[in-house]
């Protein structure tokens, strides 16, 4: 097990790279707890989790609300659930983002940690403390930046994963090593294969080595003031291709990052034959690069995101492999360099 921490305004994290579920408890340490978790998860492994009342939702984007949100203060309430517990989300991404949000709001605030299950929140959504939920079909709209107290990411649980959740888990894989670590890139690009079937050695690196990059991000931009926004390569237009198109997370950040890289390339910021790499890369992990759109549809969604100040969003371009970028860029620009590509 290898340990990481982020040193947030709201307290520390502490993130047990390795660690596995079983051991659930000494973090919980002997405080009670509510565990959030999925029907998925809980018919996989509910008979490994440690004996504290749990609360389940459904699965899947559309239940990532904030009648869910409400629907588990309920629950709460009727378990008489004080500031001294601490909530424990043990799932995906979904989970994480649900369980860290209700923590957070709950009595203004209670201790919270999480159990990353799948290999897209063990890298990314379970990490660096942002918590939300989508708001009339839009990503993440309703959210608080808050720490978690601990992240266990046991690899063991990666294995009952479908292909597709594996792969969505690849894409913010090599959007780390692409924003942040060229020699990371060059691992990826000789052991793939190994990757994708998941050889314990070849996974946990890969894992550290995200969680490394994003924790470091963090610690120096907790609030995505600045560099923080650097994380966010790809999902520009990754975000409005899942809206749009209801592609998964991970396969739509592949197509938004293969884009980026294209704009890059016509903004003089990258050659062809990085941008190439980046897409050869992304397409040995079985993610799609291209799709059949309505630029029209995409650059009104857009319009909805997050990163918009007036007319202008701050869009991550690749400068070579290994660093990025943040410019603003209006959405026409954005709509004139993405055409044709």
């Amino acid at each position: 097990m290898k340990l990481l921490y982020i040193h947030g305004k709201t307290g520390k994290s502490t993130l047990l790279i390795g660690e596995r579920l079983h051991h659930l408890h000494h973090a919980i340490a002997g405080r009670p707890a509510v565990i959030i978790t999925d029907t998925n998860l809980l018919a996989l492994y509910g008979k490994d989790f440690p004996n504290y009342p749990v609360i389940t939702i459904g699965c899947g984007e559309t239940i990532k609300t904030l009648d869910t949100v409400s629907s588990i203060y309920h629950r709460l309430v009727e378990l008489e659930a004080d500031r001294s517990f601490v909530i424990v989300g043990i799932g995906g991404g979904i989970v994480c983002d649900i369980s860290g949000f209700v923590a957070s709001t709950y009595m203004r605030g209670i201790s919270f940690g999480f159990v990353a299950t799948t290999l897209l929140a063990q890298v990314d959504a379970s990490v660096g403390g942002k918590n939300g939920v989508n708001f009339s079909g839009f990503k993440n709209m309703v959210g608080v930046f808050n720490q978690p107290e601990f992240v266990i990411c046991d690899m063991n649980l990666l294995h009952t994963l479908s292909i597709q959740d594996r792969l969505c888990g690849f894409a913010e894989i090599v959007k780390h090593a692409v924003i942040a670590d060229a020699d990371m890139f060059s691992y990826l690009e000789k052991h793939w294969s190994q990757a994708l079937e998941l050889d314990s050695d070849v996974i946990e690196k890969l894992v550290y080595d995200s969680v490394v990059i994003k924790a470091g991000v963090v610690n120096r931009d907790e609030t995505e003031k600045g560099e923080r926004r650097i994380l966010n390569f790809g999902h520009t237009i990754g975000h409005a291709i899942e809206k749009t198109a209801g592609f998964p997370h991970g396969e739509a950040i592949s197509i938004g990052m293969v884009v980026a890289a294209g704009i890059a390339q016509r903004c003089g910021l990258l050659t062809e034959i990085e941008a190439k790499r980046i897409e050869n890369l992304l397409t040995r992990f079985q993610l799609p690069t291209r799709m059949s759109c309505q630029p029209d549809e995409i650059l009104s969604a857009m319009r909805k995101d997050k990163k918009r100040e007036g007319e202008d969003i701050f869009f991550v371009l690749p400068e070579g492999i290994g660093k990025a970028v943040v410019r603003p860029l209006s959405l026409a620009r954005i709509g004139q360099l993405a055409d044709g590509l």
